[in-house]
């Protein structure tokens, strides 16, 4: 069969070599000038490898999913850090025992730590919102220090009105580890993301398009089927309105003759600037320079569109869009944005592993 497939990220690209190495043709296009989606590495004008997109780390509990993509990249070990910035100091975050240590000055082992949790949440029943979950969790003060106006910025909505889900992600921990992710695997492609993406769509039945609109190559005909990776209103028209995405506006700098600029990749600045965190490559990559580059996300309304909105009301608007996917016959829809979920990496490699199977059958 011959496949077209819109969209180079991590979906399309996974679903293409997939079909390919199944013995069909597939033409992959992406409306942006690179492969690799969200996902795209390169090196600056002064040397430094930079995710132009802002930081992706790979991490996964799917030793399926990083066998798969070890095919395609050698990986660098790397187990993420982060540090939240409260009142001009830095602590661990997620949090866990030594940022309630340093936040109060106490000297708390993980028994006092549970114990500290379970006097200062605020039980809450049903746990339906993001606000529910923490406050459930942490309590008012560690809330409105750490998550209240970093989820403003975010998201520009309040943790009351999304889903409990968002917050959900982020554990708490009377321990102390400070790793971000507690995957059991976690690492870097070694070589960049954009390399493993160059191997993964090197195969002789596999053609690649870009700066091209998904609209128009459809129109040429010619296709057996259709995968698409793309936001799921923008196929229909939005016919129903569009879905809301979250955007992000990226501001990177480098610093020449600086070694180092923090002491872990991120930092996040919850309740300072209007940029939600700095990361510095460097640590993601391991990459020897004399200079270091950073990048600072500024979450916006507007732009390209990054991230789900998870509400009720923008879940009740996707299903009927998703109603008309399902009476496709020869389109199948995979991805965060054609699937609107919030997906890790390793997620949408999984969702695109699982459509090439139902599609080569």
């Amino acid at each position: 069969m011959n496949f077209l497939i819109a969209g180079a990220g991590f979906a399309g690209a996974v679903v293409a070599r997939e079909l390919a190495d199944a013995g069909h043709t597939v033409h992959v296009i992406d409306r942006r000038p690179h492969i690799a989606g969200n996902a795209y590495d390169e090196y600056d004008s002064h040397g430094v490898l930079i995710h132009r997109y802002g930081p992706h780390i790979f991490h996964t509990n799917g030793a399926r999913i990083a066998e798969y993509l070890s095919r395609f990249t050698e990986w660098r070990p790397y187990e993420h850090r982060v540090l939240g910035v409260v009142d001009g100091k830095t602590y661990p975050f997620p949090i866990n025992r030594d940022t309630l240590n340093q936040l109060y000055g106490l000297d708390l082992d993980e028994a006092a730590a549970a114990a500290f949790f379970e006097r200062v949440r605020e039980p809450r029943d049903p746990v339906a919102t993001s606000e529910d979950v923490v406050l459930n969790s942490v309590g008012r003060d560690l809330y409105e220090k750490f998550f209240l106006n970093y989820t403003r910025k975010q998201w520009g909505m309040d943790p009351a009105q999304l889903k409990a889900g968002v917050a959900a992600r982020i554990p708490v921990r009377t321990n102390t580890d400070d790793r971000y992710f507690t995957d059991s695997f976690q690492a870097m492609p070694a070589e960049g993301y954009t390399r493993m993406f160059e191997r993964m769509l090197d195969h002789p039945s596999i053609s690649v398009e870009l700066e091209v609109e998904f609209d128009e190559v459809r129109a040429r005909g010619g296709y057996d089927h259709i995968i698409y990776t793309g936001p799921i209103d923008a196929f229909y028209g939005y016919r129903f309105g569009r879905l809301p995405y979250r955007s992000l506006r990226f501001e990177h700098e480098f610093l020449p003759g600086v070694a180092q600029y923090q002491a872990v990749g991120t930092v996040n600045y919850p309740n300072d600037h209007a940029f939600t965190r700095i990361t510095e490559f460097k640590h993601l990559t391991g990459q020897q320079h004399e200079g270091t580059s950073l990048v600072r996300e500024y979450p916006e309304a507007d732009g390209d569109p990054y991230y789900p909105v998870p509400s009720n009301d923008n879940e009740a608007l996707f299903k009927r869009y998703e109603s008309l996917a399902k009476d496709e016959a020869n389109v199948t829809f995979v991805g965060r944005l054609a699937q609107y979920r919030y997906y890790n990496m390793d997620q949408v490699v999984g969702a695109a592993l699982a459509a090439a199977r139902q599609l080569i059958g």
